[in-house]
């Protein structure tokens, strides 16, 4: 999934012209703290409330304005690992993305990505939650993948956690079972150190239940 599949319109753009007033104004309505500056459709930067917090004169043109967020976008076509990345480092609460030519196509907001990455996790999908512990050398996907479907499972969606003061990796794995005790068992087989696991319907249903709860909000 690339960029721009991510796009969406559902934030205005502001203009040079417009006020920091203006700004603060759209920035309550959508419940974010930046708002993306466009020229006619060539994309010029992203205002924060602390930029125009830091001026002080909330009736200046955004113009006059220093932006300190003026490279913060994506190009349509990088992927989604970007984008998050990209929300993360600079702390964002909305990321524009353009095309080649640098014309504006819209913002991806943070209650699509979470949409999209859901998809992605396939958090609405019924299942188990195993999490495996082991280092980078014992990592093989294809044997985890095979102890998996030798249980009549499969694979929905999987991630490596790593820290940087351990030489452990966590591995988080959901399969397409809710009943995953025969899995686990070959785990302990294989010698596989099982961090933690989760199969009851309550917690499906909480966690569901919480991705619900957190799109209403960022929908607000």
């Amino acid at each position: 999934m690339i960029a721009k599949d991510l796009v969406s319109d559902a934030v205005i753009s502001l203009k040079t012209s417009d006020t920091g007033l203006t700004a603060l104004h759209w920035m309550d309505e959508y419940k974010v703290e930046h708002m993306p500056i466009v020229n006619e459709s060539e994309f010029l930067g992203l205002i924060s409330e602390e930029d125009i917090f830091e001026l002080n004169n909330y009736e200046e043109p955004l113009g006059n304005h220093p932006l300190s967020h003026q490279n913060a976008y994506v190009n349509q076509s990088q992927h989604i690992y970007d984008v998050i990345r990209m929300f993360s480092e600079l702390k964002l609460t909305l990321l524009p993305v353009i095309d080649e030519k640098r014309k504006y196509l819209g913002v991806i907001t943070l209650a699509t990505l979470v949409e999209k990455m859901s998809g992605i996790a396939a958090i609405s999908d019924p299942g188990g939650i195993i999490v495996l512990e082991l280092t980078a050398n014992d990592y093989s996907i294809s044997e985890i993948a095979q102890i998996i479907e030798s249980n009549d499972a499969r694979v929905l969606s999987l991630y490596v956690t790593s820290h940087s003061d351990s030489t452990k990796l966590e591995l988080t794995i959901k399969v397409n079972r809710q009943d995953i005790q025969p899995i686990l068992q070959t785990f302990n087989r294989y010698n596989y150190v099982i961090k933690a696991s989760f199969f009851e319907s309550d917690y499906f249903d909480s966690l569901r239940e919480r991705y619900d709860l957190l799109m209403n909000y960022l929908n607000i």
